[in-house]
């Protein structure tokens, strides 16, 4: 723009490199005040690592073929995945989305748990949950985050879904308020302020403490480091066909 202006030309050398620098400074420091936002894809194609972070087996997780391609199916009893990070440490704001079937089981299930942890390793109070309960042969959503201080569940057990059908479920934090929805149906909301939380793991299947294990399939998870709106929740994958 400054070229087509005329005003790089008819600068001296020395000041039209000045300015190149100065320009470059200012971008660089804009760009650190304003991060792109993170996403994190974890695909559940296989089981030795999900979005490129090993993970540790307990049980007999195992591969199967689903109408949208392979996914991991977990029996209830003692069937997990844990992986060494949290991929929503940090965020300030998040969407966190899963693809997946439940298939009845437990009561109470925890399907996907991420844990701060301290220096030692040790798990503290902040953490985030996915959960479900069964209800007369059916299923409702139960989404939870804590920080430590402040928390919000959203349960919503009027709103009950069949079990054996693939969904997405999707928890969204604006700064302000927690949304969780089934597909694009809004489960339930409450406002809350929630610190962001420091690095930590997460368990897949269980609780992070080996409690309430999950009995169904799970193909995918996004995780989003902003609060997105609901035409940018994660679409349903093609249906696989078979020649």
């Amino acid at each position: 723009m400054m070229r087509g202006s005329g005003y790089y030309n008819r600068a001296p050398r020395g000041r039209a490199v000045l300015l190149s620098i100065a320009a470059l400074a200012a971008l660089s420091f804009a760009s650190a005040q304003t991060p792109s936002p993170q996403t994190e894809i974890w695909k559940f194609d296989q089981l030795a690592s999900l979005g490129g972070h090993p993970t540790t087996i307990l049980g007999n997780p195992h591969l199967i073929e689903s109408p949208y391609g392979k996914a991991i199916e977990f029996n209830g009893i003692d069937d997990a995945l844990y992986v060494g990070v949290h991929p929503l440490a940090g965020a300030a704001t998040f969407t966190w989305e899963v693809i997946f079937r439940p298939d009845g089981g437990n009561a109470e299930q925890r399907f996907f748990h991420f844990q701060e942890v301290d220096a030692t390793g040790a798990n503290v109070g902040s953490r985030m949950l996915f959960e479900l309960r069964i209800v007369d042969g059916q299923w409702c959503l139960d989404s939870f985050a804590t920080d430590g201080a402040q928390s919000k569940t959203l349960l919503n057990c009027k709103a009950l879904h069949p079990l054996g059908q693939w969904y997405r479920v999707t928890a969204v934090y604006d700064g302000k308020e927690l949304k969780n929805y089934v597909g694009d149906e809004l489960q339930g909301s409450g406002e809350v302020a929630l610190t962001p939380q420091r690095p930590g793991r997460a368990s897949i299947g269980t609780r992070i403490d080996k409690r309430n294990y999950f009995k169904g399939a799970i193909l995918m998870a996004r995780m989003t480091y902003r609060a997105l709106p609901q035409t940018e929740f994660l679409k349903m994958p093609p249906l696989v066909t078979t020649p």
